[in-house]
């Protein structure tokens, strides 16, 4: 498979990323900070985005349901060089499903994500799985 994007940014004003029919607007002035992400939040976004998209690739797979997941991504970010150098993340699945094992939803996650994969070449991740059986 190969991925194309285009991306374009203006003097003194903040930037986008065109991916199909969508446009992403991105921070790359100060005066942005508060309210758009930055690149290290896109690049969180698109690790949270991997997962997401397994959770409804494997419940397909392995055949069980749910009404909403919610997932949480932290990061530290190291100073030299500046890079990530941990990942932390907790997925919460609200199902009643009897099929769900966490376990090896958790196990297809990390093994078959793209960005997941990419990501764990470079530094450590660990997450785990929370099944809500109460809350929707």
């Amino acid at each position: 498979m190969n991925y194309n994007i285009t991306s374009e940014s203006h003097f003194t004003r903040d930037a986008q990323i065109n991916i199909k029919g969508s446009k992403i607007q991105f921070g790359t002035t100060s005066k942005s900070e508060e309210n758009l992400p930055n690149p290290a939040e896109l690049f969180l976004g698109s690790f949270a985005a991997c997962i997401l998209k397994n959770v409804e690739r494997f419940s397909e797979i392995l055949k069980f349901t749910y009404t909403k997941t919610s997932l949480q991504v932290m990061a530290k970010r190291l100073e030299n060089p500046p890079r990530m150098d941990q990942l932390e993340y907790i997925l919460t699945i609200y199902s009643d499903d009897k099929n769900l094992n966490k376990d090896l939803l958790k196990k297809n996650i990390e093994k078959f994500g793209t960005i997941f994969n990419t990501v764990k070449l470079s530094c450590s991740i660990t997450g785990r799985i929370i099944v809500n059986k109460t809350g929707f």
